[in-house]
């Protein structure tokens, strides 16, 4: 059965189409979107197909249903992924993908994609500096992920600021996925799937909020069908507020996305989008670990200063072409060019201690205040082209794809000279003895006066420290074959070769790293249909990442930046990464829900490690060795017509088997949630009324360097940095006053739970989860 889970919340049919062309139309634009919208006006049109009369007959049901409801009838479970090299549906799909629809990501009330991913099982936050945004890393599976964000099965390079506005379903794929994202993707990989224009309906939409912290957030969606072959659709975006429970904390947001599509023949088709968004942030690094206390110091005040910012921007152009050769070959490309700026000076926060010689409070306890600060640009190209053949060999039915991706991807990362208006107001103890620092608190324990502008920097931009380039190109090949009824195998190979430059300015001084490698890579599974809704599968994938692949850290190995010298790189080996997954999937209440359980191990081999001291450019190369296995469960869609669910949960275990240093054997991975859930939950009693829900679990975490062992005290016998687990629960009600008209509701920390979400490695720093917000909404259809 078709999906139209992503057919518009309403639906305007233009008159004039032919019913025949109205189905060859919709059909196209799926294709060459890679989304679920394909649809017919009526069951006559869905005959037209070939489609059997039950399979016509529920397809008429679920449309009408949505053509009546609109926004009223939300969708949790889409059958199909956005990615068009993923042929077959999501139920037999050997491997553990989570689709966020973006009906369930505006009744939960999160906007950013780190906010979004934030909640989810198995998928937690990084810390970082010199050239990350904040909390935009992202750790599946117990692995590294910053760099395995995709837009439309594209690469989204660089560290910035994400947004969902434009966004109509966000999929996480678990598990070593190279085969489809290149380098990277040892725990899984993020794709976006944006919204396209479409000839087939008109529809317009706003989505207005205000809230508590200053909460204002409009967003605009519409499509115009100029006519049967051409289509124009506008999404905008204007947001603002302070961080709840954290004033001053800001996060301002504008974007648009523009977007047409133009389909001359029933075979061709041309789809073009521009892409836009700009945040201006105040940014927080949050608290700081209490070693003393063996915990976060709780309550800290807001300690931002006037002049803390961050900010980012991006631009992409995007090109989609689709030709139907036959009804046996059919071509695709997706061809982007983009540009992002992202730089921020921000302040953070320490517990110290005022030096004997301090002339206010001698030995006082206080927090003092230090600059974090960096700036990153990238231009980057990409082109993917796929060839699709359905076919019959020896008996047997086939889908593959064949592809081709190129991309070059350049990152000059850089750095800001700061000025210092102000004296210190205070003497400490550091690194280099005795010096004047801003101590945020007085010799009485109290916030000092006008706090916010105790440092009174100026900045302007200085030198690069890392200018980053890397092209590649890459071939691949995936089957998906039908050996019988019950038995399905899907097969993936794929070859990047690569030519990297690093052209560093670290402690190390100045090193040009250049070299070029191939990484090859190959997934396997294998399902087995124990009737039309209950398969079991097994899948064995790899996954490679090279040295130095981290584009925003230069020659700093210890998160993921170059290790060694120019000579040593050019001789490492890549990081292995292999995966043992085997599962279920089943569908009920007429396909409308899915169950999904997996057993998984994921090892990494051919591990980089640092050496001497954290921020350290030597390395051990090749030497670590890691394993993450563990058990996830997915209920997604309708339990019953009024009660839908998404619901997640990971339990997990990681461990260091081989280190250069033998005490890090048997020890946690750092930033690694063993236990994580989620369960969003929607009831519908009446016609008119919706009342739903959110949960979210993490188990606590330890600080420490990315893909190594957490860091650990040997004086106390535990682990030097914990992130204590934490819940939230969030609510959401919708009332509908009409057929246009429909008013939101939603509280988030229901019970203003005080909660950290990561750890820096030193503990320096702990970002906060959000306060307790109230905001009101409404959307208009038009």
């Amino acid at each position: 059965m078709r999906d139209t889970s992503q057919l518009k919340s309403k639906i305007k049919p233009l008159a004039a189409i032919d019913k025949r062309r109205l189905g060859s139309s919709a059909l196209m634009a799926a294709l060459t979107f890679g989304s679920t919208l394909v649809y017919a006006e009526d069951t006559d049109t869905c005959k037209i197909e070939g489609k059997s009369e039950v399979e016509c007959a529920k397809e008429a049901e679920s449309l009408e249903k949505i053509k009546v409801h609109g926004v009223r009838h939300s969708i949790y479970n889409v059958k199909k992924s956005g990615d068009v090299r993923r042929v077959i549906d999501l139920a037999d799909t050997p491997q553990t993908i989570t689709v966020l629809t973006k009906d369930q990501i505006l009744e939960s009330g999160r906007t950013d994609l780190e906010q979004i991913l934030s909640t989810q099982s198995g998928v937690t936050l990084g810390t970082g500096e010199n050239g990350n945004a904040f909390g935009d890393r992202y750790v599946i599976r117990g692995h590294e992920a910053r760099s395995d964000v995709f837009v439309d099965g594209l690469r989204d390079p660089g560290m910035t600021t994400r947004e969902s506005f434009a966004t109509d379903q966000i999929e996480i794929t678990k598990g070593p996925s190279a085969t489809f994202a290149g380098r990277g993707s040892s725990g899984g990989a993020v794709n976006s799937i944006t919204k396209k224009a479409d000839p087939s309906y008109n529809f317009g939409r706003v989505d207005a909020a205000i809230g508590t912290d200053e909460y204002h957030r409009i967003t605009i969606d519409t499509n115009m069908a100029v006519s049967e072959n051409l289509a124009f659709r506008i999404n905008g975006l204007d947001a603002y507020e302070d961080a709840p429970g954290r004033e001053g904390i800001v996060r301002n947001r504008e974007g648009l996305l523009l977007s047409t599509t133009y389909l001359p023949t029933d075979k061709l088709s041309f789809s073009a989008d521009a892409y836009y968004m700009q945040a201006e942030d105040v940014p927080d690094l949050g608290s700081y670990f209490d070693r003393v206390a063996r915990e976060p110091v709780s309550d800290i005040p807001v300690y931002a200063q006037s002049e803390d910012f961050l900010d980012s921007e991006v631009y992409a152009l995007t090109l989609f072409t689709n030709y139907e050769i036959n009804d046996q070959w059919r071509i695709y490309n997706a061809t982007r060019v983009g540009k992002t700026e992202n730089g921020y000076l921000t302040t953070g926060a320490s517990g110290s201690t005022r030096d004997e010689t301090d002339p206010e409070a001698p030995n006082a306890d206080t927090i003092t205040l230090s600059t974090h600060q960096g700036n990153q640009e990238v231009d980057y190209v990409a082109s993917q082209f796929n060839l699709f053949w359905n076919t019959k060999l020896l008996g047997v039915n086939h889908k593959v794809v064949f592809g081709f991706e190129y991309s070059d991807e350049s990152v000059d990362n850089g750095v800001y000279n700061i000025t210092y208006g102000n004296e210190g107001n205070c003497l400490v103890n550091g690194r280099n003895g005795v010096s004047s620092g801003y101590c945020a608190l007085d010799g009485n324990g109290n916030v000092v006066s006008d706090v916010s502008n105790l440092m009174n920097r100026s900045y302007v931009e200085g030198d690069s420290d890392a200018v980053f380039d890397i092209q590649t190109t890459a071939f691949y090949v995936m089957d998906n074959i039908e050996l019988n009824k019950q038995w399905e195998l899907f097969i993936g190979l794929r070859q990047d070769s690569f030519d990297y430059s690093n052209d560093t300015n670290s402690r190390s001084g100045e090193q040009l790293f250049a070299y070029s490698d191939d990484l090859t890579n190959g997934h396997i599974g294998l399902v087995y249909q124990l009737d039309e809704d209950i398969n079991f599968y097994s899948t064995y994938s790899t996954a490679t990442n090279i040295n130095g692949g981290e584009s925003d850290l230069g020659a700093n190995c210890g998160y993921g930046g170059l290790c060694g010298t120019p000579d040593q790189a050019q001789q490492s080996d890549p990081e292995r990464i292999e995966n043992i997954e085997v599962g279920t999937k089943w569908q009920f209440m007429d396909d409308e829900l899915l169950a999904t359980a997996a057993i998984f191990q994921i090892t990494k081999s051919d591990v980089m490690e640092s050496v001497g001291d954290a921020y350290s450019s030597l390395g051990s190369l090749n030497t670590g060795k890691n394993r993450v296995k563990g058990i996830e469960f997915g209920l997604t869609g309708e339990i019953t017509e009024q009660l839908s669910v998404q619901f997640s949960a990971a339990f997990m275990d990681s461990e260091v088997l081989e280190s250069f240093n033998d005490e890090n054997i048997g020890r946690a991975l750092s930033n690694f949630a063993d236990n994580s859930y989620y369960v969003q939950l929607r009831y519908q009693p009446t016609e008119s009324f919706v009342v739903g829900g959110d949960y979210t679990y993490k188990s606590e975490m330890y600080g420490g360097q990315p893909d190594t062992a957490a860091g650990y005290d040997d004086d106390i016998g535990a682990y030097s940095i914990v992130v204590p687990s934490y819940s939230v629960v969030n609510l959401f009600a919708n009332y509908y006053v009409s057929e246009d008209l429909t008013l939101r509701l939603n509280v988030g920390n229901l019970l203003d739970e005080e909660y950290w979400t990561a750890a820096y490695r030193s503990g320096s720093f702990m970002y906060i989860g959000d306060g307790r917000s109230v905001r009101a909404g409404l959307t208009y259809e038009f």
